[in-house]
């Protein structure tokens, strides 16, 4: 995989899971603030990883693909 692409991945995955990882601790965060560490990233992971490579990226690219760029007409 060249760079482009890697950084295009890093940029595609951090837009799915830096909001879905707000979410989901202002949704359960206070529900699962008693229990250890350990416990809380097991049920955060749990939950937001399915979520991101069955939903959450497949929606983004969607949402790339539907609405192209300023470059999407240009050939290279």
């Amino acid at each position: 995989m060249k760079a482009k692409a890697k950084l295009l991945a890093s940029l595609k995955i951090w837009m799915v899971i830096y909001p879905s990882i707000t979410a989901f601790l202002f949704l359960f965060g206070q529900h699962l603030s008693g229990l250890p560490l350990y416990q809380r990233t097991f049920i955060l992971t749990i939950s937001l990883v399915p979520w991101m490579m069955f939903a959450g990226l497949p929606f983004l690219d969607f949402l790339l693909h539907r609405f192209p760029g300023k470059d999407a007409g240009r050939k290279k």
